[in-house]
């Protein structure tokens, strides 16, 4: 006998290098991105409602934002939902031509949201630096502007990548995960959405 203690070891070279959902790293490093963001988006949600509650009229001393470009790119946000899934269900079954039209969907709807956006500040009827107010309230939609457009580019990249790039079981997984955090783009939407264009018009 060598003296040597035996030790048990497990192959597991068989297994695959990748994995969608929970079972990847990547989409644990995007839940963790998504807290940050969320908590991010809660702080500056709860100072527009603190200043609210300070004041006896919302808006303060300017006319309430017009509904009708903050309601379309509500619309277009919920329609988007759509390729986003089908882009998602072709990664998670290896069909590169079905995420490359899907994909390019989803990056054209990102688009017109982000044009309609622009629109939206115009809508506001009030400055960032008129008051508090307007403060936070720009505050509040431009930095879910930076969020839309960090997105639009990753998913730009993204789909170019999808179509001039090499495409392994990796890069659909990429795919698959930039969907699934273009879910909490939308979820993210809707309650700002509200604070912004349905609290000022609730006494």
């Amino acid at each position: 006998m060598s003296g040597r203690a035996s030790r048990a070891a497990l192959d597991v070279s068989p297994l695959p290098t990748y994995a969608f959902g929970h079972r990847s790293v990547l989409w644990w490093g995007t839940m963790c991105m998504i807290a940050i963001e969320a908590m991010a988006f809660a702080l500056v949600i709860t100072s527009y409602l603190y200043l609210k509650g300070r004041v006896p009229h919302w808006p303060d001393g300017v006319p309430t934002p017009r509904l009708f470009w903050g309601t379309l790119n509500v619309v277009i946000m919920l329609v988007s939902a759509v390729p986003n899934e089908l882009t998602k269900r072709a990664a998670e079954r290896f069909d590169r031509r079905g995420v490359q039209i899907w994909l390019t969907t989803s990056v054209a709807f990102a688009a017109a949201f982000t044009v309609v956006r622009f629109f939206e500040f115009s809508a506001l009827n009030v400055r960032w630096d008129t008051n508090a107010y307007g403060s936070v309230t720009w505050v509040l939609l431009g930095f879910h502007t930076v969020h839309v457009l960090t997105d639009l580019l990753d998913s730009a990249v993204l789909n170019v990548m999808v179509f001039t790039g090499p495409m392994d079981e990796h890069r659909f997984v990429d795919v698959s995960e930039n969907a699934f955090y273009y879910y909490f783009v939308i979820a993210t939407w809707l309650p700002i959405y509200g604070v912004l264009y349905l609290a000022p018009r609730i006494v």
